[in-house]
């Protein structure tokens, strides 16, 4: 199951000087509405993340100018990944032609048109972006305060799975989304240590440790981060594992909101027809460099972390995350034999923490070394910069730092997901003094 492109869209926009289209012959109904329909509605919608809704011409008309505004600065739809290294699944880049036809629009006075050239509206499934078979979802609301800082919260949710269950597709729905920044549903298989002592639907704290032990079979079912949508597990026929007797656990980023409100987050899966002979595993945010430091002041401050693969394996799914430094990002692959390849570049954005399906998988022998090269601006002329004043060092709370990544790989389904990954090189090293660690700590270990 492929899941379509999901686009955020604040405003619209288009190229200014459209060469081959005659404005005044563009209209809503028979134009502009099928290109909101494939790239836009599915967030441009009541109850859906985006500002505004585009389904109706009422709608649409008011933001025709700015429409053509954000796609000519290429600001929408959101999309950071250099074309210049690797190809995607998910790319939402608009084409030319549909950039011409919202341009052209909106020079023309943006003319509603003919009646009878309007499509058959788009039929959505009650807010979700598929059509799931299962919903697991917090057992009560959580009461959000007015103001001040919330930690992150663990609610362990009973699983009731009463044989090995096959997910093809996920999506995580907070009801606030407001409120919960991103969050995680974690799937807790039997003899997890992780939680293993919490009583079911009630809030934690502190409890991050455990919940990355591969050995213990964690992995993470479904996803929210602003702009991510929904995510596919369908590679060729792939898909996750929920084993008999699992439960889950609500891993909950909260922000306030200044004024109490609550939330009540919920995952829905689209379950697989048969077993598959490939499982998707997406790692918990490895590679990572937890002993990053980066230096007061420092508008490029480069982090590098490292993980080696321990069984042959495909990588078909990159997502970056950092939090209000972060500046770009870079994956590396560094093969047995020596050869290195670069397989994704691109910007971070902290309002959009996209993710990217590869076109194709990509074949890692065991051994394969993947490398992460981020940038961080810590400069008094980043805008999101909390204090450029602050050695930041890595934490859970947006003021803190991260740098970690959330890889798809693709194994056979008996593999031991505690052999897929494992921390190596510049990540086992100490917190270095000043700053990094750097490709140049990289470079040095790698001559020793």
């Amino acid at each position: 199951m492929r899941i379509p492109p999901l686009v955020r869209f604040v405003g619209l926009g288009c190229l200014a000087g459209v060469a081959a289209m005659a404005a005044s012959n563009v209209t809503f109904n028979k134009e502009v509405l099928p290109v909101l329909q494939k790239n836009c509605q599915e967030c441009h919608r009541t109850g859906e993340v985006a500002p505004m809704s585009l389904l109706t011409y009422a709608e649409a008309r008011p933001w025709a100018k700015a429409m053509k505004a954000a796609v000519l600065s290429k600001k929408m739809p959101p999309w950071f990944a250099d074309p210049s290294y690797g190809h995607f699944a998910n790319d939402r880049r608009l084409s030319q032609e549909e950039i011409n036809i919202l341009s052209a629009w909106a020079d023309s006075g943006a003319p509603e048109g003919d009646a009878k050239d309007k499509p058959a509206p788009v039929q959505f499934t009650s807010g979700w972006k598929i059509k799931p078979d299962l919903v697991i979802e917090m057992p009560e609301d959580f009461v959000l305060p007015a103001a001040g800082t919330i930690n992150y919260k663990y609610i362990r949710v009973p699983g009731n799975i009463k044989e090995d269950l096959w997910v093809e597709a996920a999506e995580m729905r907070p009801s606030n989304p407001k409120v919960l920044h991103h969050g995680k549903v974690w799937v807790l298989p039997p003899g997890s240590k992780w939680m293993a002592d919490a009583e079911p639907g009630k809030p934690y704290e502190g409890r991050e440790a455990g919940r990355v032990s591969l050995s213990d079979g964690n992995d993470i079912l479904g996803k929210f981060n602003p702009g991510l949508g929904a995510q596919s597990f369908d590679i060729d026929g792939s898909a996750k594992l929920i084993p008999k007797g699992s439960d889950f656990v609500f891993e909950l980023h909260y922000t306030a909101a200044g004024k109490i409100t609550t939330d009540r987050s919920k995952v829905g899966v689209v379950l697989a027809k048969s077993k598959p002979n490939v499982r998707y595993f997406l790692s918990p945010g490895t590679p990572a460099a937890l002993n990053l430091v980066i230096p007061a002041g420092d508008s490029n401050a480069e982090v590098v972390a490292e993980s080696t693969v321990g069984v042959e394996t495909k990588l078909t799914y990159i997502q970056p995350h950092m939090h209000l430094r972060g500046k770009d990002y870079e994956l590396r692959l560094i093969y047995p034999t020596g050869e290195t390849q670069t397989v994704f570049k691109g910007k971070f954005d902290f309002e959009w923490q996209l993710g990217y399906s590869l076109q194709e998988p990509i074949l890692l022998p065991k051994g394969t070394r993947i490398v992460t090269i981020v940038h961080f601006d810590n400069s008094p002329n980043n805008k999101f910069n909390p204090d450029p004043k602050q050695e930041v060092y890595w934490g859970l709370q947006n003021w803190d730092e991260m740098q970690s990544s959330f890889l798809g790989f693709l194994v056979p389904v008996n593999t031991d997901i505690g052999e897929v990954l494992r921390s190596t090189g510049p990540s086992l090293l100490p917190r270095p003094q000043g700053a990094g660690p750097a490709l140049s700590t990289l470079g040095a270990m790698n001559t020793k």
